[in-house]
């Protein structure tokens, strides 16, 4: 399998998203606790939901509009948790990288699927 200009930014876009969800944590709760928890528990909730049912070695594979589906939750939360902290430029352009990205790879994963059958 090669490896696309399009997987290093997914993979980029990945761990920005992850990032992104903890530092919303972090900051949009009070400190100590609600922030320390969210900030943990956000980003490992949506790490474990991508690696269920997106990741390519998925341990629940779904069909391509589940793979969307879960797509557009991880990168859609991480783009409004930058809205939300009052980051809306960070936001925008985030949500325009991630969109073009699941567009090329949707339509790469399609192609894929279409050339098996």
């Amino acid at each position: 399998m090669r490896i696309t200009v399009n997987d290093v930014l997914r993979f980029l876009l990945e761990l920005f998203a992850l990032f992104s969800l903890g530092f919303w944590g972090y900051f949009a709760w009070p400190f100590p606790w609600p922030a320390v928890l969210f900030m943990i528990g956000t980003p490992l909730f949506a790490a474990v939901v991508w690696g269920l049912f997106r990741s390519p070695k998925a341990i629940l594979p779904l069909d391509p509009v589940g793979r969307a589906i879960v797509e557009i939750f991880v990168m859609g939360a991480a783009t409004v948790a930058w809205f939300m902290l009052g980051y809306p430029i960070v936001g925008a352009v985030f949500g325009v990288l991630a969109v073009a990205s699941g567009v090329i790879n949707g339509r790469s994963e399609l192609a894929r699927e279409a050339a098996k059958k």
